[in-house]
């Protein structure tokens, strides 16, 4: 499991891209930053749900790489008051979008982010075993980039054509699977430009 499922990801040239993804689990456009905070899925878990979050650290600061430190247990308690506050949290994302749109990956796809937390997604609870998480650099009241829902619809595009299950009905918030005690993507996040776009690309490429 260390290998978090990539220990074989040779190139076949008539495997597709969805497969290959299915198969590695890694996505090729994203930086390889691997968190120690994954877990397998269980048994009978069949990935079906994504989940948009954000995250800023410190809150409303952007830049730097304190948010990698955090989901690899390496963030410094001392540097900032707010970092105090979460020390010795275990946390972690399959992927984050950086405000520039660069991708990193942290945990595969295939494997057990911790990014949901108590959370219930249409009766079906406990979301990190069957979901794939995608932070955003980002806070609820600051609106994102172009560049983050261009590589949001991206990643999305591959994820869904890997694992036909997440419908678009099955893309949805943090918020809205842990109401109370969470609130992002907050109402920044403009949910009808990110369908509007990914419908756009589904349709360019011949998916309807």
């Amino acid at each position: 499991m260390s290998e978090q499922n990539t220990s074989d990801r040779s190139i076949d040239p008539s495997e597709t891209p969805a497969s290959r993804l299915r198969r590695t689990g890694r996505v090729t456009m994203a930086r390889w930053c691997p968190s120690p905070n994954f877990g397998p899925r269980p048994d009978n878990a069949r990935i079906s749900l994504l989940v948009v979050h954000n995250i800023s650290l410190p809150p409303g600061k952007f830049g730097g790489d304190a948010i990698e430190r955090f989901f690899c247990n390496q963030l410094d308690a001392a540097e900032h008051p707010y970092f105090q506050t979460i020390a010795g949290m275990r946390v972690s994302s399959h992927l984050l979008v950086r405000r520039d749109g660069l991708p990193v990956q942290f945990v595969s796809l295939l494997d057990r982010a911790w990014h949901a937390g108590r959370s219930c997604f249409r009766g079906e609870e406990e979301c990190n075993d069957f979901s794939i998480g995608i932070e955003l650099e980002g806070a609820d009241d600051i609106p994102y980039t172009a560049a983050q829902y261009q590589t949001l619809v991206e990643l999305s595009q591959q994820i869904i054509a890997a694992w036909p299950e997440i419908t678009p009905d099955r893309i949805t918030g943090h918020s809205d699977i842990a109401p109370g005690r969470k609130t992002d993507p907050g109402p920044a996040f403009d949910w009808s430009h990110y369908r509007k776009m990914l419908d756009s690309r589904h349709n360019e490429e011949g998916g309807g």
